[in-house]
């Protein structure tokens, strides 16, 4: 009986042992399939984006720049993006790891490429708090949208 007892809590133990992590992994799954948090916006070669009557951008993008999303006291890198040659970059993130609320708050995107590799004659650095604004559905699809709030020199 004590043998009977022994299997069955063996067999018990091997079976919470392959099942949990698969439902882990499938949980990982779907809250990728339900929800995105996405950051993106269009980099420019100026700590203020200077735009003529007409509508046109009176300042060039940045292409091929990287920027970083540090988050905390210590500035811990959350993730990293490129800018494409209009200047546009994109961050994702799983929703279940981040708390907007956080990352309103304590993040901030930080452009990495000194500005002078745009424009020889401008130094420092460019950072930027972050800024929520809407939430777009596509189907099962839920997207957080945030956008810098506004880019600001560094030196």
């Amino acid at each position: 009986m004590a043998s009977k007892t022994i299997l069955l809590v063996c067999l018990l133990v091997a079976t919470v042992a392959i099942v949990v992590p698969m439902a882990e992994a499938q949980l990982g799954l779907i809250s990728g399939l339900l929800g995105l948090i996405r950051i993106q916006g269009t980099l420019f070669c100026s700590p203020t984006r200077n735009v003529s009557i007409g509508g046109a951008t009176a300042t060039p993008v940045f292409a091929n720049a990287t920027l970083q999303l540090l988050c905390g006291t210590v500035g811990n890198v959350i993730s990293t993006a490129t800018t494409n040659s209009q200047g546009i970059f994109s961050i994702l993130l799983d929703p279940l790891q981040f708390l907007l609320s956080s990352l309103l708050s304590d993040c901030k995107l930080m452009v990495r490429t000194p500005l002078s590799a745009c424009n020889y004659s401008l130094t420092g650095l460019l950072a930027s708090p972050l800024q929520f604004v809407g939430i777009t559905i596509s189907g099962l699809l839920t997207i957080i949208n945030i956008i810098p709030g506004g880019f600001y020199l560094i030196n």
